[in-house]
C-alpha cells in the first residue's frame, strides 16, 4: 500500500541479497534459505551501505568491514543478483546512534575482521562474539542493537540473513533484481508525490 512518509520520520534500510558466487551458494545450500548476505544502508538509494564481506572480487578470503556499492564489486559484476529491500522506521535519536556506530567501524576498519569461526558456529547454533570479528548478519544486528533498535530476541552471532526478512517482512518495499532497484525507486517517489498531491487537494 502506498502511504506518505512523515517529514520527521527517519528510516534505515536493510538489503538482503543472493549472488551466484561459490560461498553464497554454499551458504544457501546449508541454510536452505533464499538469501546469503545482508547489508545496512542509511539512505533509500543505498549509496551509504555497509556490511562484512570480501574486499576484492576475486579473493573471498580477504574479507572484513566494507563500504558496498550496488553498481561495483560483486553486485556490479553479477547483474542478476536477486534482492529484497526493507525500510525500517527509527527515531532521530536511534538514527544518529546507528550512524555513530557505523562511523566507529569506518574509522577503525583495519581493526575489524571477518568472523569465519563465528559463521561456522552460527550454522550449528553456537554464538561466537568477541567485538572485533563479525560476519554480515552479525554486524547488521549489532549496530541495530547498539542504536536501541531491537529487531529480534536472538544473539547477534546466531542471526542469519533470512531472519531479517522474518522480522521485517511488513517493511519490505522491493524484491527483484538489484540492478533494477533504483529504477523502481524513481517510480516509487514519482507515484508518492502524485499520491501526496492528490491527498492535499482532497483535504
Amino acid at each position: 500500500m502506498l502511504t506518505g512518509k512523515r517529514v520527521d520520520q527517519r528510516y534505515i534500510y536493510v538489503l538482503l541479497s543472493r549472488t551466484h558466487t561459490v560461498p553464497a551458494r554454499l551458504i544457501r545450500l546449508f541454510t536452505r534459505e533464499p538469501y546469503s548476505h545482508v547489508s545496512i544502508a542509511l539512505d533509500a538509494e543505498l549509496h551509504n551501505m555497509y556490511s562484512f564481506a570480501r574486499k576484492h572480487i576475486y579473493n573471498p578470503f580477504d574479507s572484513g568491514f566494507i563500504d558496498e556499492n550496488i553498481e561495483t564489486g560483486i553486485f556490479g559484476k553479477d547483474k542478476n543478483t536477486y534482492c529484497s529491500v526493507y525500510e525500517v522506521p527509527v527515531t532521530e535519536e536511534q538514527y544518529q546512534k546507528l550512524k555513530c556506530e557505523i562511523n566507529i567501524f569506518i574509522r577503525n576498519r583495519d581493526v575489524y575482521k571477518y568472523n569465519y569461526t563465528g559463521l561456522v558456529g552460527a550454522m550449528f547454533g553456537k554464538n561466537i562474539e568477541d567485538g572485533t570479528h563479525f560476519f554480515c548478519s552479525q554486524f547488521v544486528s549489532y549496530v541495530f542493537c547498539k542504536s536501541g533498535v531491537m529487531l529480534h530476541s536472538k544473539k547477534n552471532g546466531l542471526l542469519r540473513p533470512y531472519d531479517f526478512h522474518i522480522q521485517l517482512k511488513d517493511q519490505q518495499i522491493y524484491t527483484g533484481k538489484l540492478s533494477e532497484y533504483r529504477l523502481f525507486l524513481q517510480k516509487r517517489y514519482a507515484n508518492l508525490e502524485d499520491y501526496e498531491e492528490e491527498f492535499a487537494q482532497a483535504i
